[in-house]
């Protein structure tokens, strides 16, 4: 018995013989993301490039599964990587403490990668990774908007010329076709996002925030967090399938 046994019931031998093999780079490591890495390293996926710029702040505790007081002023990437090896001791894990745009691609080699996680929050940065996968013909997986939103059952999976409601994925959608990108796998949620009422009661220094223009997306623990399981669920599934030579390995 060993610590996927469990796994190994349900993909059996050579499943887990592919996952241990398989590196995939997560880029974006915050309440989405932090969920897709450590459902990857549960189920046994060998190597993990994480990439991520920001520290852990008070605000992420609310949501963010390696926010926690004692890591907070920390290195999400350096929390996650001590987190997920005390998960699984044997796994690789590779950090970038950097934010992902065109000025910082040139740092990842795509053509490493069985599988990319886009888990950050720019349009510029994410378009930069879909057409970065394309060119190296990485199979990728985006996260669309999570937040300002209470439903985790509004989720789907599905290409991203297929999606509706989203706003971020209405951008996506005008953004990619212009550069000929005509498939994108995604994670989207068809809830409507939520407007703050103009009645609601914020505490003074949430209140001064808003009032002060700054766009905050609300966010609650159990809506992006579904987002990054299911995210973490297609890579492991596209990867027992066919790894990279996935319907979306653009």
């Amino acid at each position: 018995m060993n610590q996927f046994s469990r796994t190994e019931l349900l993909i059996g031998a050579q499943g887990m013989e592919r996952l241990q093999n398989a590196r995939v780079a997560v880029f974006g490591v915050g309440g989405v993301g932090g969920y897709t890495v450590e459902a990857l390293a549960r189920s046994g996926v060998g190597t993990l490039d994480l990439i991520d710029d920001d520290k852990v702040c008070l605000t992420n505790l609310n949501r963010q599964i390696i926010a926690t007081h004692s890591t907070i002023d920390k290195y999400k990437v350096e929390v996650a990587r001590e987190r997920v090896l005390d998960i699984n001791p044997k796994m690789n894990v590779h950090i970038y403490k950097t934010v992902y745009m065109p000025e910082t691609a040139d740092i990842f080699d795509f053509s490493q990668y069985d599988y990319v996680v886009d888990a950050i929050d720019t349009v510029t940065g994410k378009i930069q990774l879909v057409m970065q996968a394309k060119q190296n013909h990485t199979p990728i997986i985006s996260s669309m908007g999570a937040g300002n939103k209470m439903d985790p059952t509004a989720f789907k999976v599905a290409d991203l010329y297929d999606t509706k409601v989203c706003p971020l994925a209405k951008v996506m959608r005008r953004e990619l076709k212009k550069r000929g990108i005509q498939k994108l796998k995604v994670v989207y949620s068809e809830e409507t996002p939520i407007m703050l009422p103009p009645d609601i009661v914020l505490s003074e220094d949430m209140h001064s925030n808003v009032g002060k223009g700054k766009r905050i997306p609300g966010s609650i623990a159990f809506v992006p967090s579904v987002a990054g399981l299911i995210l973490a669920g297609e890579v492991i599934k596209d990867i027992l399938k066919t790894g990279r030579d996935s319907e979306y390995g653009i």
